[in-house]
């Protein structure tokens, strides 16, 4: 799995960091491509993931939107390796 800089504290205020170069290039690429797959997926529909995709894309390059849902996937990915449960959908669209 790509390395994540998860927390990064500043003055008080927890920051999300970045999906880094220095993991495995083939998941980062399966990560990318999943994310463009979910973009092209999102246009048109009205599900809860589907409106925060064209959101930002509305706000945001192509590009820029790919790597962001290809960075949420991966945290995804991390949460259910760590917490060894299945992954439930009620609590990623509550966060």
């Amino acid at each position: 799995m790509p390395q994540l800089n998860f927390q990064t504290p500043s003055s008080g205020k927890v920051r999300l960091g970045h999906i880094s170069k220095q993991g495995n290039r083939y998941l980062r690429w399966l990560l990318v491509l999943g994310a463009s797959t979910l973009m092209r997926h999102a246009r048109g529909r009205t599900s809860v993931t589907a409106g925060w995709i064209n959101g930002l894309l509305a706000r945001r390059p192509a590009s820029v939107v790919r790597t962001a849902i290809a960075n949420k996937l991966a945290r995804i990915a991390w949460a259910v390796l760590q917490d060894e449960q299945g992954y439930r959908a009620s609590a990623a669209a509550a966060a």
